[in-house]
């Protein structure tokens, strides 16, 4: 059931599934004077030399919403999930080198 929490009106919906989102600025003030920012999303490398999550703290990797300016998609989250996890793998694998 959905609820309008101005009307307070309802109406049901039968899905299998939702999504929510709770607006399109990044939760990233915690990082102001950790990480490098821009307009409040977290700078990422984002080059094609690797390590496109990568962000100006070595070792730190950002995914999803608060590197993602752009598209702001669950799925492209996912990926840029994805990209982090294997960025932060190779960085962890070459500390063992």
């Amino acid at each position: 059931r959905l609820k309008d929490v101005q009307s307070e009106a309802t109406e049901e919906v039968a899905l299998d599934g939702v999504f929510v989102a709770i607006g399109h600025a990044p939760n990233t003030e915690i990082f102001q004077d950790q990480l490098e920012l821009n307009n409040g999303y977290i700078v990422v490398k984002s080059g094609l030399d690797g390590n496109a999550t990568a962000t100006s703290v070595e070792g730190v990797f950002a995914a999803g919403d608060v590197m993602d300016h752009n598209y702001r998609q669950a799925i492209t989250s996912a990926g840029t999930g994805c990209m982090a996890a294997l960025d932060a793998e190779r960085y962890l694998d070459a500390q063992k080198a």
